[in-house]
C-alpha cells in the first residue's frame, strides 16, 4: 500500500483505518466480479455457487463498515444521519 507521506508520520490507527478501507473497496470489486459472472453464465449450478461466493463477500463488507464505524466517528455519524 503506497503512502504519500513517510509511514512513521501517520498514526497507527490510521494505518488500520486505510487497510479496512482498502479491504473494503476489494470486497465491493469482488461483489462486481461475482454478479458479471453470475449474469454471463447460463448454467445454474454455477450460477448458485457464484451468488454464494458473492454474498460471503457482502458478509464481509458489513464487517468492514461496522468495524470502521467503531473506529472513525465521522464516518458513523455519516451513516447516522444518511441511514
Amino acid at each position: 500500500m503506497p503512502f504519500f507521506e513517510p509511514i512513521e508520520k501517520i498514526d497507527p490507527k490510521h494505518l488500520d483505518l486505510e487497510r479496512a478501507r482498502k479491504s473494503l473497496r476489494e470486497e465491493l470489486e469482488a461483489i462486481d466480479f461475482y454478479q458479471e459472472r453470475i449474469d454471463a453464465t447460463n448454467d445454474e449450478s454455477l450460477k448458485k455457487i457464484l451468488a454464494h461466493n458473492m454474498n460471503e463477500e457482502k458478509e464481509h463488507t458489513a464487517m468492514l463498515i461496522e468495524w470502521i464505524r467503531k473506529n472513525d466517528q465521522t464516518q458513523d455519524k455519516m451513516f447516522e444521519e444518511h441511514d
